[in-house]
């Protein structure tokens, strides 16, 4: 078994969609970033990515790579879900918490979760995502963006 972490924050812009977990967010802001700027999905793609001892996501999908700019984050995970498929790996369980004071997400988590799961090929009861504040401190706590952290836990897959 391998365990990985990730963690990703984007602050907020206007004139974007709130797009987290792959799930469109009812909010007055987007967040700011070269893909669609999904948090969540970003920190469980580098948790994976660690635990498969792969480089991050600013390696496989570098920001400056025209063919990423505001691509579905969905889509880069599916590709690290094929990164590990060739490694003989496969995902045993997703922990995921988003972190913001703003939006409340609370009627969006077991979407997210249906999302996540179906993209990586896994029952939605191995992919748990939870939103929590940090009562109104820092970046987060003002309003200012929103951060996610996840942690993975993989299995090697036996040859047959």
């Amino acid at each position: 078994m391998r365990i990985g972490i990730g963690y990703d924050v984007h602050r907020f812009a206007e004139n974007r969609d709130l797009i987290i977990g792959g799930v469109k967010i009812e909010y007055e802001y987007g967040l700011e970033g070269h893909s669609d700027a999904d948090v969540l999905v970003h920190s469980i793609m580098d948790a994976i990515l660690g635990a498969a001892g792969l480089k991050d996501i600013g390696h496989q999908f570098p920001p400056n790579d025209t063919n990423f700019k505001n691509i579905d984050s969905m889509l880069l995970l599916d590709k690290v879900r094929v990164m590990l498929e060739q490694l003989n790996l496969k995902i045993s369980y997703v922990d995921s918490v988003i972190i913001a004071e703003n939006p409340k997400f609370m009627d969006y988590i077991d979407s997210m979760r249906r999302k996540i799961s179906s993209v990586l090929k896994i029952n939605s009861d191995r992919v748990n995502v939870k939103a929590t504040t940090t009562e109104k401190l820092g970046f987060t706590g003002r309003s200012e963006g929103i951060a996610a952290e996840a942690v993975v836990l993989l299995e090697e897959q036996l040859e047959h």
